[in-house]
């Protein structure tokens, strides 16, 4: 279960929800856990809701009116649930916009936080080879402010293990994949990311299933997304959240150091932008 946190309701719709359901909440006489026991959700859920890291849904909206009643939250919750993101991916953007340590193996392609446009370009040009110029450009708009939360000089920790056949699938052609993996080491070397890589020749390993995303919060107890292609989910079970972690620090344990990786990365940048173009 969360602590206390102090929202201002003035800085967003989705504080003010938080700020409004705690009122209502703490009057009922009911803690989070017993206020998540009538919903058949978590006390931690509720502790997410109240501190703004979960978005509030308009089903949960209704069930909160009823348990607490009063008629605030539904009539609320829309404003708050708008999401210039993919439906699918708009609670984990906003979790991620909060997080104080983000955890990340990216089996496939380069993590979103760590992008360039270029980059970002291929791949929704990939996702999407119908789309019109200008949803392309929105997506990787978005894109590139999400990695704005790393021009924090001191949060969020980012840590990623980069598996090595993201890097050698070549997105975009040779001059995207050299920018890209010399942006990688760039942001590295500003110490706002901690990069790894995992090689091939580590063999098997802990998440050859898929990606792992784990988000932790000062306020709130860590999350795990989930994602495939155009759907997503949070977790926050205490359990599942705890195998993935292993899951990471194996991974951790099997990849290429910090300084071997950067190396690598900048070795790979070198050939692609010496390779020749048919």
């Amino acid at each position: 279960m969360s602590g206390p946190k102090d929202l201002d309701p003035s800085s967003s719709p989705r504080a003010l929800l938080g700020a409004e359901l705690r009122h209502a909440r703490e009057r009922k006489g009911l803690s989070q856990e017993q206020l998540g026991q009538l919903l058949f959700v978590s006390g931690s859920f509720i502790g997410q809701l109240e501190t703004g890291t979960r978005r509030m849904q308009p089903e949960c909206a209704r069930m909160l009116d009823g348990a607490l009643e009063t008629d605030f939250f539904a009539r609320n919750c829309r404003v708050a649930a708008k999401s210039k993101h993919p439906e699918h991916f708009a609670e984990a953007a906003d979790a991620e916009a909060q997080a104080v340590a983000i955890r990340q193996y990216a089996p496939l392609l380069i993590p979103g936080l760590l992008q360039t446009p270029a980059y970002a370009r291929a791949v929704f040009r990939a996702y999407r080879p119908t789309g019109s110029e200008t949803k392309i450009d929105e997506l990787v708009s978005l894109r590139v402010d999400r990695a704005r939360i790393l021009d924090s000089p001191t949060e969020p920790l980012l840590w990623a293990v980069i598996d090595e056949a993201a890097l050698r699938r070549v997105t975009g052609g040779y001059e995207v994949m050299a920018e890209a993996l010399r942006h990688v080491v760039a942001v590295a070397r500003r110490n706002r990311a901690i990069v790894q890589v995992l090689p091939f020749e580590a063999g098997a390993h802990a998440s050859m299933e898929g990606a792992i995303k784990l988000m932790d919060f000062d306020d709130a107890p860590p999350l795990l997304y989930f994602e495939a292609v155009g759907t997503g989910r949070l977790d926050d079970d205490p359990t599942t959240v705890r195998h993935h972690r292993r899951s990471f620090e194996l991974l951790v344990a099997c990849a290429l150091s910090p300084d071997r990786s950067l190396a690598l990365l900048d070795a790979m940048a070198q050939d692609y932008a010496h390779e020749e173009h048919p």
